[in-house]
């Protein structure tokens, strides 16, 4: 059977038209999302249902019309496996009530090689399989290391991640050895992933723009290498959210796209990147405005990135209070547009 538009895309083949799917579609911008939502006493508590997972994964598909589904997870299930816990704490987020301040700390966690621990999840891609009947592909995901060093060290979301970069210059020793058992644990967690039918994943260094050049390249770039080395299998794309200062040192990786956040410039991108599809990068704030201005700004970023090897979406995740008929704009937008179309500039 012939690859879906994604995985076309993503292997830099031609394609009809280019394929979307967005960042946080399985969630609360559907209705019936927050039903089932409101039927459970956590978000832990969905994330660890593999039927509710596979219904929400499914939702998207069936509403939005997307070209992918992904897995209804969250980054957050590695540390937890790692023996460190966390809660989601409604409109703060992740919170941990224990953090890693010291080798004695480290030495409470282990690297993740037992399907057990991350069971719930590899349940629900199986179902997830089963119910796409592959109408679409399924992404699976995982954080990259840094993006969970920083939450286990931190204990929560952070303006600055202050407490987590302190350990890099001061303890640098033990963050590599954290950063190498987050590794070594995504790696374990991928494989799993796509052993269970994910054809394709996403690596997410959602606060890889809080380092400099230097330190992502030192303390974040090395083991985003050693993942997308070891993912053979399937196709694997790259975001790491703010790196527009490594993206010649992304194009070396061994993987086959990598995403843009809305900050960079397709045009300026593809001067770094010659060798691999791209994906993204509208601004989710742009899924605010009127109907015509989305389709205006949806279609100028097609032709920016130049109609192949291209898979569009968001620049980050899609906010919760988006209009969801704005949402499914954007998406009826990318999938009518053809790359012959010319968008005409107002005066």
């Amino acid at each position: 059977m012939p690859d879906h538009l994604l995985i076309q895309a993503a292997k830099g083949e031609t394609t009809q038209r280019v394929p979307i799917w967005i960042m946080r579609q399985a969630g609360r911008i559907l209705p019936p999302y927050l039903k089932i939502r409101r039927s459970v006493k956590s978000f832990r508590h969905l994330v660890k249902n593999p039927e509710l997972a596979c219904e929400v994964t499914l939702q998207p598909v069936d509403i939005l019309k997307v070209d992918a589904a992904i897995i209804f997870s969250d980054i957050l299930v590695i540390p937890e496996a790692m023996n460190l816990p966390y809660e989601l704490i409604e409109k703060k987020g992740p919170y941990f009530e224990r953090t890693i301040q010291s080798p004695e700390d480290l030495s409470l966690l282990k690297t993740v090689t037992d399907l057990s621990e991350i069971g719930y999840t590899i349940e629900a891609i199986k179902l997830v399989k089963n119910e796409l009947n592959n109408r679409v592909p399924l992404i699976g995901f995982a954080g990259c290391p840094w993006t969970i060093f920083a939450y286990m060290t931190e204990g929560s979301g952070s303006k600055t991640f202050s407490k987590a970069k302190r350990l890099l210059y001061q303890h640098p020793q033990m963050a590599h050895q954290l950063l190498q058992s987050i590794t070594d644990s995504t790696i374990f967690y991928l494989k799993a992933q796509i052993a269970a039918g994910a054809d394709i994943v996403q690596i997410f260094d959602s606060h890889a723009g809080m380092l400099s050049k230097q330190t992502f390249n030192a303390f974040s770039l090395p083991y985003i290498r050693q993942i997308c080395a070891a993912i053979t299998e399937v196709p694997v794309i790259t975001f790491a959210k703010g790196a527009w200062f490594s993206l010649k040192e992304l194009n070396e990786l061994d993987c086959e796209v990598i995403g843009l956040d809305w900050t960079i410039n397709p045009d300026y991108a593809r001067q770094y990147i010659s060798n691999k599809s791209l994906q993204g990068n509208l601004d989710p704030c742009q899924l605010y405005g009127k109907p015509k201005d989305i389709q205006k700004a949806t279609q100028q970023m097609l032709s920016s990135f130049g109609g192949q090897s291209h898979i569009a979406n968001l620049g980050h995740g899609v906010y919760p209070d988006t209009p969801l008929d704005n949402v499914k704009c954007f998406v009826e937008t990318v999938q009518a547009w053809e790359s012959t179309n010319v968008v005409v500039e107002e005066s």
